[in-house]
């Protein structure tokens, strides 16, 4: 994709998208003590738990993923075997109806995740090409607008973004001399990572949910920590407004919010990590990283 046309797009992106209304102070002033005898108090749905004193709202969620994976390094003229990947995420969801429709949802998922990108699970490891085994954890938060349809049925769109910290263990050696100095550079070394999802969940009772999703996630071969934060701000704040514009159709037709918030956040993210394929703190000049494109699909668990 020509990155010019995707530079000019990022930039109408965020100069057309408003920033309209302000935050408004929802905080209680007083939350120690509760009329227990009043339902609206005595309520234990999405209760979450107390941890170290701070508060985790939402239900308590298995999810369980498993897909197929392409990894990509633009250092080097080898390629990688084709790894497939499996993954388990633990966090908390909250899944509640938005005030102003009786159809639209809103949806929230933070959570811890753990996974393997190894060929054994594609069939790959005979390969001829760089065969890899990876294992990735990290903190991530997905969030989304959907239609409840009724009876527990529910289709939510979403967007995801993580912090990841990536071990990737190079089981065979680069054909090309060249290439073995950039590949050493991520072998046997936990480096820090980013990367976005955007998926649909299908919700077909309370408690059991299936999902479909696209994830493109980067290692860095060297955490520049100044560069890498003004380039996440860029993206910190292209998706700020796009929140910003998304309340406001929410005022007036909040029918559409779930579509146009998947195709803003999640177009908005895959630009800025095209970028970063040969800049990994785009717009500075620094070294390509090491990324990974993986179809997912999954299986969710309620409680």
């Amino acid at each position: 994709m020509n990155k010019k046309l995707l530079l000019l797009f990022l930039l109408a992106l965020t100069l057309i998208i408003p920033a309209y209304s302000q935050d408004n102070d929802t905080s209680d002033t007083d939350t120690d003590w509760k009329n227990w005898d009043n339902p609206a108090d005595n309520n234990w749905d999405n209760s979450g738990a107390n941890l170290l004193d701070i508060k985790i709202k939402g239900t308590p969620t298995i999810d369980i993923n498993y897909g197929s994976s392409k990894m990509n390094l633009k250092s080097i003229s080898d390629k990688f075997a084709k790894p497939g990947m499996l993954e388990l995420r633990l966090g908390y969801t909250t899944d509640k109806s938005y005030n102003g429709s009786d159809y639209v949802s809103e949806y929230s998922f933070k959570f811890f995740h753990l996974s393997n990108f190894t060929a054994n699970l594609s069939g790959n490891q005979n390969s001829n090409n760089i065969i890899t085994n990876s294992w990735r954890f990290g903190l991530g938060w997905a969030s989304g607008f959907g239609y409840d349809l009724g009876n527990g049925f529910e289709i939510t769109p979403y967007y995801q973004s993580s912090f990841d910290w990536t071990m990737v263990n190079m089981q065979s050696t680069p054909t090309n001399p060249n290439d073995i100095y950039f590949t050493d550079l991520f072998n046997k070394t936990l480096r820090f990572g980013n990367s976005f999802q955007g998926g649909v969940q299908f919700k077909f009772i309370n408690n059991l949910g299936i999902d479909a999703s696209y994830e493109r996630s980067i290692v860095y071969s060297r955490h520049l920590f100044w560069k890498w934060g003004a380039s996440e701000l860029i993206e910190v704040v292209g998706q700020g407004l796009i929140d910003k514009f998304v309340e406001e159709i929410l005022d007036s037709t909040p029918s559409v919010v779930p579509v146009v918030n998947f195709l803003l956040k999640n177009a908005l993210s895959y630009g800025i990590y095209e970028l970063r394929q040969d800049k990994m703190n785009w717009p500075f000049e620094t070294a390509a990283p090491l990324s990974f494109d993986q179809f997912k699909l999954g299986i969710n668990f309620v409680f």
